[in-house]
């Protein structure tokens, strides 16, 4: 089993917000596996759906960001599963919108949501794809990751969202460093 996680905040008022950029994938993940991320369990709303013959549980935990960790560690823990079966999505202020960077591994990198995990998990080794939101040294970092995305860059964010649900789709049953070799030249 895979447990796919997009990572978000929960509530009308962060809806479209750019760090909401894993919900957003997990939205796109969903329409087009035609599954329905709705059912609550773990602290999170989840739907469970099988890809090519591998069972995957795609994930958006309702805990807010810097407490991510609470729901992956439930579900993780529910299952049995080991950190190679988890693939977190976020957004990444140190990428340009449109683009996207598959990891295996590393740090949080300053993100409250993959801090929580790691901490949760007790490791940094797990699969992850960072979704570009870019940043605004004028605007202070809270009110930009709270902040909706600007009209000159929704087609390429709408594209990145779109590739980042193609490749975590893809991982699900190809090693995720041909994902990496695939999606992260874009």
């Amino acid at each position: 089993m895979k447990l796919i996680v997009g990572l978000g905040n929960p509530g009308k008022e962060y809806e479209h917000t750019r760090h909401n950029a894993g919900f957003e994938t997990m939205d796109e993940i969903a329409d087009q596996l035609s599954a329905s991320i709705t059912q609550k369990k773990f602290k999170a709303l989840i739907d469970k759906v099988n890809v090519h013959g591998e069972s995957v549980l795609l994930m958006k935990p309702q805990t807010f960001m810097n407490n991510s960790g609470e729901a992956v560690r439930a579900a993780m823990d529910f299952y049995r599963l080991a950190p190679e079966d988890l693939l977190v999505i976020y957004d990444d202020l140190d990428l340009p919108v449109g683009k996207l960077r598959l990891r295996q591994k590393g740090s949080a990198g300053g993100h409250n949501g993959i801090k929580s995990i790691i901490a949760h998990i007790k490791t940094q080794e797990f699969d992850r794809i960072r979704v570009g939101i870019d940043k605004d040294a004028r605007i202070p970092v809270v009110d930009w990751v709270l902040g909706k995305i600007r009209k000159e860059d929704e087609e390429a964010y709408a594209s990145s969202i779109e590739q980042a649900a193609k490749a975590a789709i893809f991982s699900i049953d190809h090693p995720f460093h041909e994902a990496m070799n695939q999606f992260n030249k874009r």
